[in-house]
């Protein structure tokens, strides 16, 4: 491929289908940056939007890059070209953490393929990159199929992550763990300061209060607080599902590289659950403390370091969270 095959118009695009990943609080904590010389883009931190008091080392920052990593590769691999992916490709400058390069031609798949589970492109991935958000709202429908259960493990798994469903004990187990890291940074003025700072109407990042959801009324699920001293954005409590379906993603071990990987698989696994008509939300809290953090470990089931997890249902989208300009997050290096 030359380097003028990658004209603005494209360019644009495939960075637009990144920065739609899921990002804690909707940070959006990356930069994009064009070497036309190589026809590679490079993912950078972005680590003025880095949270830190809720995420200090950098874990859910590197978890959101790699989603946007996923969706970067779904786009290339959309336009012809086959993405070549390198994780933390240049040691001295840790701010890189991954670079997409674009070799061709790609996979050339013929149009309207739909491509699932571990099949990382195709028409159906690339559909889903524009549909998939978070949902905070409770799950009316049914439970989600073995089949698609099945479909959203190979995804993660296809990207070197661990995905596994827990059974309802060891979801309960796990949501009270979840309840009391919540209520750890409830009681943190560092942390709750920071989650209210990303509540955000009429900007392009963080959350507009629309889309946060209500609470849960039975408490059977620990939603995040963002409202703590602003009753403004308080929606009524209400019942949520009675047996949620959460899925824990893991990794074995527990590395900056791993965080990527994990990153990768979480987006895969959403753009397959996406795919097949299944909303998602996400719950890091246990992940941020490091007590709680170590109780969410289930050697048993695989998942040693537990990265994320995920409530899969059937129910109503909610409203979608913003997103920052291109013009706002990319360097072409020109």
């Amino acid at each position: 491929m030359t380097t003028t095959a990658l004209d603005g118009a494209t360019l644009e695009k495939l960075v637009s289908a990144a920065v739609a990943a899921p990002s804690i609080h909707n940070t959006q904590p990356w930069r994009f940056r064009l070497d036309p010389v190589t026809s590679t883009i490079e993912v950078h931190a972005a680590h003025e939007r880095a949270l830190r008091h809720t995420d200090p080392d950098g874990q859910s920052l590197h978890l959101s890059a790699g989603a946007a990593v996923f969706n970067l590769r779904v786009a290339v691999a959309h336009f012809g070209w086959d993405p070549i992916v390198r994780l933390l490709p240049r040691p001295a400058d840790p701010g890189l953490l991954a670079s997409v390069r674009l070799a061709g031609p790609g996979p050339g798949l013929p149009s309207g393929t739909q491509l699932y589970g571990t099949a990382p492109y195709g028409a159906g991935l690339y559909d889903a990159v524009w549909r998939r958000h978070s949902s905070r709202f409770p799950f009316t429908g049914p439970p989600v199929g073995a089949d698609v259960r099945a479909e959203i493990t190979a995804a993660a798994t296809a990207e070197g992550a661990i995905l596994v469903f827990p059974t309802p004990a060891e979801t309960a187990r796990i949501l009270h763990v979840t309840a009391e890291a919540e209520r750890l940074a409830a009681a943190d003025r560092g942390r709750s300061d920071e989650s209210r700072a990303w509540v955000r109407d009429g900007a392009h990042d963080g959350i507009p209060s629309v889309a946060l959801g209500p609470r849960d009324a039975t408490g059977r699920l620990p939603v995040r607080d963002f409202t703590t001293g602003h009753a403004a954005h308080v929606q009524p409590p209400v019942p949520f599902e009675e047996h949620p379906v959460l899925a824990v993603l893991g990794t074995a071990r527990d590395t900056r590289a791993d965080w990527l990987r994990a990153g990768q698989g979480l987006e895969h696994a959403l753009l397959v659950a996406t795919a097949h008509g299944v909303q998602a939300s996400l719950f890091s809290q246990g992940v941020e403390w490091p007590e709680a953090h170590w109780a969410l470990r289930d050697p048993r089931g695989g998942t040693a370091n537990v990265q994320m997890l995920v409530r899969f249902g059937y129910g109503p989208e909610g409203p979608a969270t913003p997103r920052r300009p291109v013009s706002d997050v990319i360097d072409t290096g020109l």
